[in-house]
């Protein structure tokens, strides 16, 4: 045996003694997630997909987000991470749901994602009211004209029917809810909290590359 493949096994064993490296190595808990009875195409070829399907309105999506941003920072490069607003058929968060998409349309949601969540929830505005967003859009130094233009788009709305095609297809009843390569649903609640949330979506990653 040489040197770097010794090297290499101590690693191995390294990781696996770990708390983090073990659990990863054992593979996700039954119970701790759900799998589909029928896989959902995927959009991204050769990648595993994760979606994570949320609103704006709701306040567990915000407790979870600040743990969800420092996690998709350190994703491996063939994992493909989706934010999915969804609506429930309800007026004021499909308003929401067309805030992430005109922001993201617009190449914005990386400086205004976290911000929507406080003005809601810590300011208490109003954004499903136009007059209001469109106020809050200008304090935050965003182009009124460019937002409203996208905002009215086909492209936003079109956006926001697919997302709700998705929650359908997924039979999400509940957010935050996080789904690996269109099979597996992990939701807080089943997993024992939001760090554990996302240690079974990594682990279900592992098994979906298997």
């Amino acid at each position: 045996m040489n040197r770097r493949t010794a090297l290499q096994q101590l690693a191995v064993l390294a990781l696996a003694a770990s708390p983090a490296g073990f659990a990863l190595a054992a593979g996700p808990r039954e119970g701790t997630y759900r799998t589909l009875s029928a896989p959902v195409p995927t959009e991204v070829k050769g990648k595993v997909e994760v979606l994570e399907f949320f609103s704006y309105g709701c306040p567990h999506c915000r407790d979870l987000d600040p743990l969800l941003e420092k996690w998709e920072k350190n994703l491996p490069t063939d994992v493909s991470f989706v934010r999915v607003p969804i609506t429930f058929g309800r007026e004021q968060w499909a308003r929401y749901a067309r805030i992430y998409y005109t922001l993201e349309a617009l190449g914005e949601t990386g400086k205004h994602h976290a911000a929507v969540f406080a003005a809601l929830h810590d300011s208490r505005i109003p954004l499903h009211d136009e007059s209001a967003l469109f106020s809050w859009v200008e304090k935050r130094g965003l182009d009124k004209a460019k937002f409203t233009e996208a905002w009215k788009s086909f492209g936003v709305q079109s956006r926001v029917q697919r997302s709700n095609q998705l929650s359908t297809a997924y039979r999400v009843d509940a957010v935050p809810l996080m789904a690996v390569n269109g099979l597996y649903l992990v939701s807080a609640s089943g997993s024992g909290g939001f760090e554990e949330m996302l240690q079974t979506v990594d682990q279900l990653i592992v098994k979906s590359r298997g």
